[in-house]
């Protein structure tokens, strides 16, 4: 009787080890062949100002906390994208609002007298009168008592047509700051007339309302909303170690904390084989999500997997590129 238990004992034992070896097996890195991938580079809002996060709210001036100016760039301008991918930037974050006369300004704030010599919203004005504004006007590293960029910012606040433009071969991940599903539509002017190979290089984040209209019209452009992503993530974590991959997250532009990133089933060679495989783009992010932390110093890139081959987020490109870190 004894002996029977023993026995099926041990076949219940060796049931479980197969079943975790094959978790093991499915998930793990170690098979998985990733030499014909590098690590990219996002560059939020071209190359910009920075500053610190802690206290830092949604409706925060952040141009009045900024950093000891180290470059003369001030995010989303021309300049500062151009300046971004000539350090190495892969693909470049910027930020769009409608204007008065319907047409899509690049600018973040809501509020046009956090960084401009303007007041009120960038949908009272006109893009002409727009471009009349200093939008390096309130930028301050020492609480007021100077103002290194004020005068040296007039007319410099582009539009999305300028973007395009000047930058035709551009990979850009577009944020849309207006809830208004006008913005979406005058996106959808601007995709209509790109081939397919120039809307491959476009991603789209903003709030469910006008990512949904505009992914409805561009079903495989990459894209996010926050509530998609989370549910996303938790149906990952759910059935992800079989290695299917839920549809919340194709086609998708999956921003992810490294601190969360280190739990996903496969990660991280695995994960980010099966997100490129149903077309998504992992961008890591540093800290805990509350905020889009960059990878702006050598000690943060080494907390990152080796030989990472996924996109890292970073305020400083000019610090942080393929070139300078192959010299550490």
């Amino acid at each position: 009787m004894r002996l029977r238990r023993f026995a099926k004992l041990r076949r219940i034992l060796f049931v479980i080890l197969l079943i975790f070896f094959g978790l093991w097996l499915n998930n793990n890195s170690l098979l998985v062949d990733r030499s014909h991938a590098k690590m990219t580079f996002l560059a939020h809002r071209g190359l910009a100002q920075t500053f610190d996060l802690e206290g830092v709210e949604w409706n925060t001036d952040t141009s009045k906390i900024i950093h000891e100016p180290e470059h003369l760039y001030l995010e989303n301008t021309l300049e500062s994208m151009r300046a971004a991918f000539e350090a190495g930037a892969d693909i470049i974050e910027f930020d769009v609002r409608v204007t008065q006369d319907n047409q899509l300004a690049v600018f973040h704030d809501y509020e046009l007298s956090f960084r401009t010599n303007g007041t009120g919203l960038v949908s009272d004005y006109t893009m002409d009168e727009l471009k009349t504004l200093d939008i390096g006007y309130g930028y301050t590293a020492d609480n007021g008592e100077t103002f290194p960029f004020r005068g040296k910012f007039v007319g410099q606040m582009p539009s999305i047509d300028e973007v395009f433009t000047a930058f035709p071969d551009g990979e850009f991940l577009i944020d849309i700051k207006d809830s208004d599903i006008l913005a979406a539509r005058l996106l959808d002017e601007q995709f209509r007339n790109m081939p397919p190979e120039r809307l491959a290089q476009i991603s789209i984040s903003g709030n469910r309302e006008t990512i949904e209209y505009l992914i409805e019209k561009y079903p495989d452009m990459k894209h996010i909303y926050r509530s998609k992503l989370q549910q996303g993530l938790v149906d990952y974590m759910l059935v992800g170690w079989t290695g299917y991959v839920p549809e919340n997250l194709h086609n998708m532009h999956l921003h992810i904390p490294l601190t969360y990133a280190r739990f996903l089933w496969g990660w991280p060679n695995r994960f980010l084989e099966r997100m490129e495989s149903v077309n998504s783009r992992v961008v890591i992010v540093d800290g805990d999500g509350s905020w889009s932390d960059g990878f702006d110093t050598f000690e943060q890139i080494e907390n990152l997997p080796p030989n990472f081959t996924g996109t890292i987020w970073t305020e400083r490109i000019d610090l942080i590129n393929s070139e300078t870190l192959a010299k550490q």
